[in-house]
């Protein structure tokens, strides 16, 4: 995390807080880094009748080396489901909204996720996660097994953005191991209020604990979610 981070979500948590001053706040800023300890956080405040969800800059690495693939990820959960999602990409200007039941909106213009009905015409996105030692390995045998069967494979360091790309219809799917709450909980409204689905690496719907994400235009859902699946089982 960069003081530009640090920065970031202090200002956010500010504005959040002066206006909803009994809402809880779960940001990066002060979470140790690793699984365990961005579980226990989403863990200690997810009862929390209003919590906002927050990730000053989605692709730190991409910032700081100045590849414009980065954002501003904000979700506001109500008793622990997703009801606000906002990403915004200051590289393009481009601010996706959804709000539960009312839809997803890239600058006003509704969203639609792909209309892609199989793999091997869709565009498809992952992510090189930060725990090398368990998830790395694990994705790596996905893209191995998903990199023949798709049009095309990117892999581009934003989490929240990939997802915003699958709402607005630019990919068909998106899967990635490893993530925490922050990295998703907006996202995951976009795809969802742009008729996708969104899930975990075995096909249970999505939750705020999920980790393991697939997301898609529905379509090529089972498809993707198939291939991940025998990737997993092969040997090392």
């Amino acid at each position: 995390m960069t003081e530009v981070d640090k920065g970031s979500e202090k200002l956010i948590r500010s504005l959040i807080l002066t206006h909803f001053p009994d809402h809880a706040f779960l940001g990066e800023e002060g979470v140790q880094a690793g699984a365990a300890a961005s579980r226990k956080a989403l863990e200690e405040m997810r009862e929390e009748e209003y919590l906002w969800i927050v990730d000053p800059i989605d692709g730190t690495t991409n910032f700081v080396h100045g590849f414009p693939f980065f954002v501003v990820s904000i979700a506001l959960a109500y008793r622990g489901e997703v009801i606000v999602g906002v990403v915004y990409d200051p590289s393009r200007d481009e601010l996706f909204v959804a709000e539960k039941g009312k839809g997803a909106y890239v600058h006003g213009a509704r969203m639609e996720v792909s209309k892609e009905q199989q793999l091997s015409d869709s565009l498809i996105a992952t992510g090189f996660p930060a725990d090398q030692q368990t998830a790395l390995p694990i994705n790596l045998k996905g893209i191995q097994a998903i990199a023949p069967q798709v049009r095309n494979l990117r892999v581009a360091g934003s989490a929240a953005l990939h997802l915003a790309y699958v709402a607005a219809g630019r990919l068909s799917g998106f899967w990635e191991i490893g993530l925490s709450s922050w990295d998703m909980a907006a996202g995951t409204l976009l795809v969802q209020e742009s008729g996708g689905v969104v899930t975990d690496t075995e096909g249970a719907g999505y939750h705020l604990g999920v980790r393991n994400v697939v997301a898609s235009n529905g379509a090529v859902h089972e498809e993707l979610i198939a291939a991940l699946q025998a990737a997993a089982a092969t040997g090392s």
